[in-house]
C-alpha cells in the first residue's frame, strides 16, 4: 500500500485514479459475496463476476498511463468500462461513469462542485440507459449518491472530498439497507440489491483513500473475501433464458430508435453508450434475434449470451456437488445430459463472411448446416477469447470449491490454451484445473461427462481430473465423410486428395489419433450403402466383452445416424447408448451435410490410482 498526502478540496487525475483502484480493489475482493446475494432480476449468482470484469478493464487503464488530466481520466475511465461491461449492473455501472467524463472531461482538475454536476449527470445518463428503471436496485443508490452529493455541496457548503464521501457514503448505505424492502425478490430473499452492493464497495473503497492517502500498489494482490453462504434465493423457471449483449459501433447510432426496437424482444433493456459506440444488453429467449438488430445499426462485435437458467442450476448446486466441470462448445452432448450432470460451455465463434455467431447459442446445428450447404463463403471459426473463459471461471469458483475444464484437443485448436491463460489470470478462491481431453466433438463430450459423473458422486477436484483423464485414454472417436468438399473449401483437404477419392469411389473415415490429432482412420472401398458400412466397421472394433459408452451425432442426416448406431450396437450385451444428437461445428464445419460421428468409451474403470500412475505425462494445467 501506498500512502500520499492529498488535497481535500480538488483532486488531479492522479488523485481520481488512486481513489478509484482502491475502490476498484474492494468491489473486486467481495466479488463473491456479491454473486451469493444476487436474486434481481435474475438469481442466476453473477453480477459479482460482471461488475468485477467491468471493473478490472478500467483497472487495466488506470494501470498503464496515469493522466494528470482529471477530466481525460474519467473520459478513459468510461471508455474502458463501457468496452468491458458485462452484466446489467456492469452495463448500468458504465453509463453513470460515461456521464461523468461528458460533465467532467473537460476539468484539469476536479472541484466538489464540478464533481457534484458530473455525479448527477452520471445517475440521469444510468435512468436514461434503461428502457423500465426499477427502484429498489444499483439505480436507487446511483440517484440517492448523487442526490447526497449535491446537497452536501450546494446546501450545506461542504468543500472538500472526504467529507463529502464520508456523508454521501452514509446515505448510500442506506439507500442500499432499504432495497431490502423495495422489491419483492429482495424481500422474500432478505438481501439487499447486488448490483447496488457493488456500487456500495467502490464508494467505500474511494472514500477510505481519501480518508488515509493509502492506496493499492499497482502490482499489488486483490485479496478476495470468502463467503460461506448459501447463494440466496431460489431456482425457477425464467420467462427469459439468455443474458445477452454485444457491442455496436458506428458514426451515428441511433440510440433512442435501437430501445424502441430491442425492448419488445425481451426484458432488462440496457442501451449504454454514444452515438459511436453502444453496449447492448437485454435478457430474451433467442440471441440471435438481438445480434440480428444489432447488425443493422453497425458494426457488431463482443457477442456474449449467457445461459442464465444454468447459472441458476450451478449458483444453487450444494447439496448435489464440490467440483464445476466446464467444456467448450466444440463437445457434443445430448442438452439432458448436459443439464442433469450441471456442464457448463463456453461458446466457440462461428463466422460466415461478416456475419459471427455463438455456436450453439445464437446459431443451432441445424442452421449451422444449411448455412454450410447454401451460404457461398465458407465458415471459419475462431476460439473463445480467454476473457469468456476467466469470466466462467470466475462465476463458477465463487460457487464451487473446484472448476474442472475438458477442453478441445490442443492439437487442432487454440481452446485449450485460451482456457490455460484465463485460469491463470482467473481471480477466485476456488481451483482451477484444464484437462487437454485430447480429442473432439462426441469424444470430448464423453469425457466431460465422466468428469461430470465424478463431480456429482461427490468427488473432488483430483478426483474429476484423474477421471477425465482416464476417459481419455478409453475415447476414441470417428467420423464418416460421404463427401470430401467441405475439407477441400475449408483448406483441410487437397483438391487432388478429393478428386482422386472420387475416381476410386472411396468414402474416408477420419479419427482423432492417440495424439490428439486429426486424420485419415480409413477408407470405405465404394459409394453404396456408406453408413451400416460404417457401423460394420466400428463394431469390429470394439470388444463385445467390455462395456461401452456410445454417442452418434450427424449432419443433417438423422436416418443415416440411425443406420450407424444400429450397426455398432449389434452384438454388444453391454452399452450405454446416448441419443442421437446433430454434429456440431468442431468436425461439422469439414464433414459437411451427410457426415456422422461415433465415438466410444470404454466403461470397464481401473482403481483411481492406476489412473493416476498412467497420466502423469499427460498435459494439464492446475491453479490454486
Amino acid at each position: 500500500m501506498n500512502a500520499v498526502a492529498l488535497p481535500a478540496h480538488t483532486l488531479s487525475g492522479i488523485d481520481l485514479a488512486a481513489a478509484l483502484r482502491a475502490g476498484i480493489y474492494r468491489l473486486i475482493s467481495r466479488e463473491e459475496t456479491i454473486n451469493k446475494i444476487n436474486v434481481f432480476p435474475v438469481a442466476d449468482g453473477d453480477t459479482g463476476t460482471n461488475l468485477a470484469l467491468t471493473l478490472q478493464a478500467v483497472l487495466l487503464v488506470l494501470r498503464a498511463s496515469p493522466d494528470a488530466h482529471a477530466g481525460q481520466t474519467l473520459t478513459r475511465v468510461a471508455d474502458a468500462a463501457l468496452d468491458g461491461a458485462r452484466g446489467n449492473s456492469g452495463a448500468i455501472l458504465a453509463q453513470f461513469l460515461l456521464g461523468l467524463g461528458d460533465r467532467a472531461g473537460h476539468l484539469a482538475e476536479l472541484s466538489v462542485e464540478a464533481f457534484a454536476d458530473a455525479v448527477s449527470g452520471g445517475a440521469s445518463y444510468a435512468r436514461e440507459s434503461l428502457a423500465e428503471p426499477r427502484e429498489g436496485t444499483i439505480l436507487t443508490v446511483l440517484t440517492d449518491f448523487a442526490a447526497a452529493v449535491a446537497r452536501e455541496v450546494r446546501e450545506r457548503g461542504v468543500c472538500d472530498f472526504p467529507s463529502l464521501f464520508r456523508t454521501a457514503l452514509a446515505t448510500a448505505q442506506r439507500s442500499l439497507k432499504a432495497t431490502r424492502e423495495q422489491l419483492e425478490a429482495l424481500r422474500r430473499a432478505n438481501v439487499v440489491d447486488a448490483g447496488a452492493l457493488g456500487f456500495v464497495e467502490l464508494v467505500a473503497g474511494m472514500s477510505d483513500y481519501l480518508d488515509t492517502g493509502i492506496a493499492p500498489a499497482d502490482d499489488a494482490p486483490i485479496e478476495l473475501v470468502h463467503d460461506e453462504q448459501s447463494a440466496a434465493g431460489q431456482e425457477e423457471d425464467l420467462e427469459y433464458r439468455y443474458c445477452t449483449e454485444c457491442m455496436i459501433t458506428g458514426d451515428s447510432i441511433d440510440r433512442r430508435k435501437l430501445r424502441e426496437q430491442a425492448s419488445s424482444l425481451g426484458a432488462s433493456l440496457v442501451v449504454a453508450g454514444t452515438h459511436r459506440k453502444v453496449r447492448l444488453h437485454l435478457h430474451l429467449n433467442e440471441p440471435s434475434l438481438l445480434f440480428e438488430l444489432a447488425a443493422r445499426h453497425g458494426a457488431v462485435s463482443g457477442e456474449k449470451a449467457d445461459d442464465m437458467q444454468r447459472q441458476q442450476e450451478m449458483a444453487h448446486h450444494e447439496s448435489r456437488r464440490h467440483v464445476a466441470v466446464v467444456t467448450d462448445s466444440a463437445a457434443d452432448l445430448p442438452d439432458s445430459v448436459m443439464e442433469a450432470l450441471d456442464i457448463h460451455m463456453v461458446p466457440v465463434r462461428v463466422h460466415f463472411g461478416t456475419h459471427s455467431y455463438l455456436d450453439k447459442i445464437s446459431l443451432s446445428p441445424e442452421q449451422f448446416f444449411h448455412e454450410l450447404a447454401t451460404n457461398p463463403q465458407h465458415p471459419k471459426t475462431s476460439l473463445p477469447p480467454p476473457g469468456d473463459f476467466r469470466r466462467a471461471f470466475e462465476f463458477l469458483g465463487s460457487h464451487y470449491q473446484a472448476v474442472v475444464y475438458v477442453g478441445l484437443t490442443s492439437r487442432v485448436s487454440g481452446t485449450f490454451q485460451s482456457a490455460e491463460t484465463a485460469a491463470g489470470r482467473a481471480r477466485t478462491r476456488a481451483q482451477i484445473v484444464t484437462v487437454d481431453s485430447g480429442t473432439a466433438t462426441l469424444g470430448q463430450g464423453l469425457i466431460a461427462m465422466r468428469a461430470a459423473e465424478v463431480a456429482a458422486a461427490g468427488g473432488d477436484a483430483e478426483a474429476v481430473r484423474d477421471a477425465a483423464i482416464a476417459a481419455r485414454r478409453r475415447t476414441r472417436t470417428w467420423g464418416c465423410l460421404v463427401t470430401l468438399e467441405y475439407a477441400v473449401r475449408g483448406g483441410r483437404v487437397p483438391r487432388w486428395v478429393k478428386t482422386l477419392a472420387d475416381l476410386l469411389q472411396l468414402t474416408p473415415i477420419i479419427a482423432v489419433h492417440a495424439d490428439g490429432s486429426v486424420g485419415i482412420g480409413g477408407v470405405l472401398f465404394g459409394r453404396a450403402s456408406p453408413y451400416a458400412r460404417f457401423g460394420r466397421f466400428l463394431r469390429r472394433r470394439l470388444d463385445p466383452g467390455k462395456r461401452w459408452r456410445i454417442g452418434v451425432a450427424h449432419a443433417n442426416a438423422p436416418d443415416a445416424a440411425l443406420l450407424v448406431r444400429d450397426a455398432v450396437v449389434a452384438g454388444l450385451t453391454e452399452t450405454d447408448v446416448l441419443p442421437v444428437i446433430p454434429l456440431g461445428t468442431a468436425l461439422g464445419v469439414h464433414g459437411g451435410p451427410g457426415c456422422v460421428v461415433v465415438a466410444v468409451q470404454e466403461m470397464d474403470w481401473p482403481p483411481a490410482r492406476e489412473d493416476q500412475a498412467r497420466a502423469r505425462d499427460l498435459p494439464r494445467h492446475t491453479r490454486k
